[in-house]
């Protein structure tokens, strides 16, 4: 009996710390990305646009090793199943680029970093956090796949919303015209969808709350730009 005590409290234990290392984790996670926004906010408040603006692809990158930093990716084929959102999201911009009849007519500008047939890697690599962040965060609320892809589609496009207000201004990408036409919203929405439904068995819930957080981030930032800028 008093072997199983003592057992039980050493699992219980290295629980505790396993998951105070975690809770530490994720506040630091959690302060980088509001340091970065807020700081960024004030910069371009200033009038140093160009230069917050051009680090865009650095903010992008650390939003991306936080992520696996802070969300479980040890399902079997798990970090498989990111790649290939990455890839999906990039094939799809690439054709939509080439086409001009996906999400519309449109070209990327030079903030976003380095290229591949016209689109920036960093989109891929957004496509799959917003993908994983979206999924997460409608986790919190429901189990179900379809629910969970319908609700983190309309994140995702909800985001994109935001995005498409500055996206010109901070030469990120230009649509003919310089306004999205309702088409990339509803291509964004079934491609979202699809990714959601694609993804959702290989990653495990968890990382929820510093999901709400980066996306909230990305909320304030784009609305704090518009406010500041185009206002």
């Amino acid at each position: 009996m008093s072997q199983s005590l003592k057992t039980f409290s050493q699992s219980l234990h290295h629980r505790l710390d396993h998951l105070s290392y975690i809770l530490k984790v994720e506040y630091v996670s959690i302060f980088i990305v509001w340091l970065f926004t807020i700081s960024s906010l004030i910069g371009i408040g200033m009038g140093h646009v160009e230069w917050f603006v051009s680090k865009t692809p650095l903010n992008l990158l650390l939003c991306f090793l936080l992520i696996l930093i802070n969300v479980p990716f040890d399902k079997k084929f798990s970090k498989g199943v990111f790649l290939i959102v990455f890839l999906l999201g990039m094939i799809l911009e690439i054709v939509g680029v080439w086409r001009g009849d996906i999400f519309g007519v449109y070209h990327y500008g030079e903030n976003l970093g380095f290229k591949v047939m016209g689109v920036p890697l960093m989109i891929g690599i957004y496509w799959a956090v917003l993908t994983v962040v979206s999924s997460q965060i409608s986790r919190l609320f429901s189990s179900n796949i379809f629910v969970v892809a319908l609700t983190g589609s309309a994140l995702m496009v909800g985001l994109d919303f935001l995005m498409e207000q500055m996206a010109h201004v901070f030469d990120y990408w230009h649509f003919t015209g310089g306004i999205a036409p309702f088409q990339n919203y509803v291509t964004w929405y079934i491609a979202a969808f699809f990714l959601h439904l694609l993804s959702f068995r290989f990653f495990n819930k968890g990382g929820g709350r510093f999901s709400i957080h980066l996306y909230l981030n990305q909320i304030v930032f784009f609305l704090g730009t518009y406010l500041l800028i185009q206002l």
